[in-house]
């Protein structure tokens, strides 16, 4: 989300429209892309944030919500990840997998591996 939000145009309509969708966000905090989950949310209910977008911006917070929403592991997780981040590189921005590459090598552990303790 953070680097999503610092791609975008600070005098464009897509900016001024998440301003507006979070009135209490300060400018200093959304230029920078510090959110929390509930401004998330409110921003993936907008549709008309997604309605100012240009392909590519949406081609991305699409690819952004498929990975992020959902309580569940989706089979094809790793073609998934990997169209997000082919999508936010051709928006010109990098984003941190810390918890979504853990994710796409669970297939490497064995299916017993938490079964055991010392």
């Amino acid at each position: 989300m953070k680097q999503f939000v610092k791609a975008l145009d600070k005098e464009g309509s897509c900016f001024k429209r998440l301003l507006h969708a979070l009135p209490k966000l300060s400018v200093a905090k959304a230029k920078e892309g510090v959110f929390v989950r509930p401004n998330t949310r409110k921003l993936i209910k907008d549709e008309k944030f997604e309605a100012c977008m240009t392909k590519v911006k949406n081609e991305a917070w699409s690819s952004f919500k498929e990975v992020v929403l959902g309580n569940y592991k989706d089979a094809n997780l790793k073609q998934v990840v990997q169209s997000m981040l082919e999508n936010f590189k051709k928006l010109g921005c990098s984003c941190n997998l810390k918890v979504h590459f853990l994710m796409c090598h669970l297939d490497y552990f064995p299916e017993t591996l938490g079964a055991a303790s010392e």
